[in-house]
């Protein structure tokens, strides 16, 4: 299984080990053809709370952590 990875932005880090990502992709309307963004937010593992609002990160898909985290930091931008 191939790890997926996205690019997006920190939009808080409040938590311990834990930083929630902003990913913005742009989508395209089926009947219409324009072009809008859409955003989502992941949490992402941060082992050493590194990161912080307003970073621009990289994360990877792992195995669950917990309840909510899938994904992990791998690399800031």
């Amino acid at each position: 299984m191939a790890n997926k990875k996205l690019q997006g932005i920190v939009v808080s880090d409040k938590m311990e080990k834990t930083v929630v990502v902003q990913v913005e992709r742009i989508k395209e309307h089926p009947k219409y053809k324009r072009r809008y963004k859409i955003h989502k937010k992941y949490k992402a593992h941060d082992q050493a709370n590194q990161y912080h609002v307003g970073d621009k990160v990289v994360i990877q898909e792992t195995k669950p952590i917990s309840k909510d985290k899938r994904w992990k930091v791998i690399e800031k931008i």
